[in-house]
């Protein structure tokens, strides 16, 4: 019997960097996610494809069960997605007893960055039947912010625990959403080499940026009206644009917006949130970026 697997995509309103050392992150689950189909089959092993957007084959691979079982390691795609099984076999060894088909497609383009892999770790998990959170842990490693969207449909107040985070679903439907933007900056950010130039900074100076940063989540889910939400995400933007070293990115790329803009997760890539009274979609399509979706076009 097939069965069939789905999780949320993830945004970070607050808190990057910062939750992962404790801080309180306000993180939304966005409209766009990745299924996965999962099929017995006679031949033992696994047999994985994965499907873009648009349904076109971007990933395939057929893992033998001594693979999975004996902790062989490989490089590349099939080597991270192999580090992933083996961590869901460890933490489930009965499941695997027979041969697998699995397909799994995104329905956004990967490049944008919204979960391709905290997605498939969560459809891992249930799969498996196993803690989604221990198995991001066990493997990929990260915050596990993006496990709870992909496990949530509201927005989710985060705090990474000791050994379980703490996750608080809550109702943000700001009623200025209407102003409120997600533009695509037109390239993936490596997060993993964002977060290696996080580590280096000193302890002390991420505990006061963490409680500054704590205060600023709750402003933002608290703002009754576009302006002092804005304001705490434009403090949030000078507080980690001081203890990272970089340049804000409205700054940087749209010094004449007339509207704040706040980058999300790894600074750099990916989208920004951007905040503007009228609709900004023009501005930032003669700047070069076509990809502009209102938050009820991306947030559920």
């Amino acid at each position: 019997m097939r069965e069939t697997f789905y999780s949320n995509g993830k945004l970070l309103l607050s808190g990057e960097y910062l939750v992962l050392d404790g801080a309180l992150a306000l993180a939304v689950p966005t409209r766009f996610g990745q299924s996965m189909i999962v099929k017995p089959q006679e031949k033992p092993g696994i047999l994985w494809q994965s499907y873009e957007a648009d349904g076109r084959l971007w990933f395939q691979a057929n893992f033998a069960p001594d693979a999975i079982y004996s902790g062989l390691k490989q490089n590349g795609v099939a080597g991270r997605l192999l580090d992933i099984l083996q961590a869901a076999h460890r933490a489930n060894p009965d499941l695997l007893q027979r041969g697998y088909a699995i397909r799994t497609q995104v329905n956004f383009p990967r490049e944008w960055g919204l979960g391709t892999s905290s997605t498939l770790i969560n459809n891992i998990a249930d799969w498996f039947g196993i803690d989604a959170f221990m198995l991001l842990w066990n493997s990929f490693g990260g915050s596990g912010y993006d496990i709870a969207c992909a496990r949530h449909d509201q927005a989710v107040l985060y705090r990474r625990g000791e050994n379980h985070p703490q996750v608080t679903p809550v109702v943000f439907k700001p009623n200025f959403a209407q102003h409120l933007y997600f533009v695509f900056l037109n390239r993936k950010q490596d997060s993993k080499a964002a977060i290696a130039h996080y580590k280096t900074i000193a302890p002390t100076k991420k505990a006061e940026a963490v409680n500054a940063v704590n205060h600023l989540t709750a402003e933002l889910c608290s703002a009754s009206d576009l302006s002092a939400f804005s304001h705490a995400l434009e403090a949030h933007e000078e507080l980690l644009a001081a203890l990272l070293n970089l340049t804000p990115v409205k700054q940087s790329l749209f010094p004449d917006f007339n509207g704040s803009v706040k980058s999300l997760g790894a600074w750099g890539g990916d989208f920004v949130l951007a905040v503007s009274e009228e609709d900004p979609t023009l501005y930032f399509r003669k700047k070069g970026y076509e990809t502009i979706l209102r938050y009820s076009e991306m947030v559920k």
